[in-house]
């Protein structure tokens, strides 16, 4: 799985469904909504 979701990119965490999934994102300019274990599958490390 790709869909824009690249090494380094830029990742926003927009909502979550009310019961939990899916779960909306911000990458490169657009929404992209996702099953919560398609997003359970993306490493993410916070920058500060």
């Amino acid at each position: 799985m790709e869909m824009g979701l690249l090494v380094g990119t830029k990742v926003e965490l927009v909502r979550f469904a009310p019961m939990g999934d899916p779960v909306e994102i911000k990458v490169r300019g657009y929404n992209l909504t996702l099953r919560k274990s398609e997003a359970e599958q993306i490493l993410v490390t916070v920058k500060s």
